[in-house]
Order: structure tokens, then C-alpha cells, then sequence
């Protein structure tokens, strides 16, 4: 996979300038990353950014409007990334039972680094989206934003598997509700298993157990 060159495109309404197109450009992800990670979403600032990266506040203006488009920007990174894994892993399986096992994989198992990215920690963008990425639609705007369509790759991602549930039980009635319920619910436990972990079943190391609950949940809840 590493000789593959695999770019992540995404709409130019999310940013003012690509950040992909220039070094400082893939600075400020890379290190945005870092510092939003290290100081939670309400401590992060475009001032400390500059400060880290060496270069003007005013610099990073040039490539988003606000701190909420830099996450909305990284929430769908992180989801094209995401929706690119589940075609690359699916579409040689003729089995639609094989091709939601892996889906349901992908979308709950412990989230690592892909190499092919080299200024993009997914490990650490990963639980930027467990701890934060709710705030890029808990938000009174976010009708608006919907409109926009700065939430449609997630929604493609759910469609995307809720069309494999029903390829395999056409007469299920909740393939959208279940879908987004297993990934909602698989990185709500990973936060729960991380800092309350009373409110779950799973220990930090045992990083299959989240796999298996939604696995038996899904095809349960479908046969």
C-alpha cells in the first residue's frame, strides 16, 4: 500500500485555501492536530497555532475562516480516510455478510496510523474525533452547515453500509439508525473505556471488544 499515491479531496467550502497545496499549508494540519489534541478544542487558539509553527496568526486566516473549520476540515479528512478504507477493503468481497463484517471492522476497531499520509497522525486525529467531533454538529448552526454539506461524507459512510445491511436483509426497516448507532456508539465507548470506564465492559488494552459487540449487535438485530 505505501507505493499507492492516494490523495484525500475535499470541498472547497470547508477551507479558504487548500492546505494540501502548500508546506505551511500541511504545517498547520499537522500541527493543528497536535495542539488541538494537547489542549482540548475550547483551549486550542490560532494564536497558539502560529506560536508553534513559527508564523503569523493572520497566515492561517489564509487557509480557514475560524477554529470550527479547521475541525469541520479534519472531521472530514478523518471520514474520507474512513470511506476510502471501507472501499479499498470491500470491494473484492462478494459476500455481502463478509462485506459488513468488514465494515463493521473498519468502523469500530482501534483507529492506527496509515502510512500513506506521512503529515497526518490518524492516531491522533482519531481521538480528536472521539473527544471533539461532536462539536462540528452540536451546534445551532448546524442546519445550516448541513445545508453546506460540510456533513456529507459521514452521511455517505452511513448510506454507504446501510446499503449493505439491506443487501443482506432487504425487509430491515432501520439500516440508517443501526449504522449510525455503531459508530456513534463504538467511539463513545472508546472515550468511556479511556476516562469512565465504569460506563463500559472493555478495558483499555482489550481492543477487540468493541468489534465483537457491534458485530453480534449488527447481525443480530438483522437476521
Amino acid at each position: 500500500m505505501k507505493d499507492l499515491k492516494i490523495q484525500i479531496n475535499l470541498s472547497s467550502d470547508t477551507f479558504v485555501r487548500d492546505p494540501n497545496s502548500s508546506e505551511l499549508g500541511q504545517r498547520i494540519i499537522s500541527n493543528g492536530i497536535d495542539l488541538i489534541d494537547k489542549l482540548g478544542f475550547e483551549g486550542f487558539t490560532f494564536k497558539k497555532l502560529g506560536k508553534k509553527i513559527g508564523s503569523p496568526e493572520s497566515s492561517i486566516y489564509r487557509y480557514f475562516e475560524s477554529k470550527h473549520m479547521l475541525l469541520v476540515y479534519l472531521t472530514n479528512w478523518y471520514w474520507s480516510w474512513i470511506e476510502y478504507k471501507l472501499v479499498f477493503s470491500t470491494i473484492n468481497l462478494s459476500s455481502s455478510e463478509d462485506k459488513l463484517e468488514k465494515a463493521i471492522k473498519i468502523l469500530t476497531e482501534p483507529i492506527k496510523t496509515d502510512d500513506l499520509f506521512s503529515y497526518i497522525n490518524e492516531t491522533t486525529l482519531g481521538r480528536i474525533i472521539i473527544n471533539e467531533g461532536g462539536k462540528t454538529y452540536h451546534i445551532k448552526e448546524v442546519d445550516k452547515e448541513n445545508k453546506k454539506g460540510y456533513f456529507k461524507v459521514y452521511k455517505q459512510i452511513v448510506q454507504r453500509v446501510s446499503e449493505i445491511v439491506l443487501e443482506f436483509n432487504s425487509k430491515y426497516k432501520y439500516s440508517h439508525m443501526l449504522i449510525s448507532t455503531v459508530i456513534e456508539g463504538a467511539y463513545q465507548q472508546r472515550f468511556f473505556a479511556e476516562h469512565i470506564p465504569a460506563l463500559t465492559d472493555i478495558g483499555k488494552k482489550n481492543e477487540s471488544t468493541i468489534t465483537e459487540f457491534y458485530t453480534k449487535l449488527v447481525f443480530n438485530a438483522i437476521k
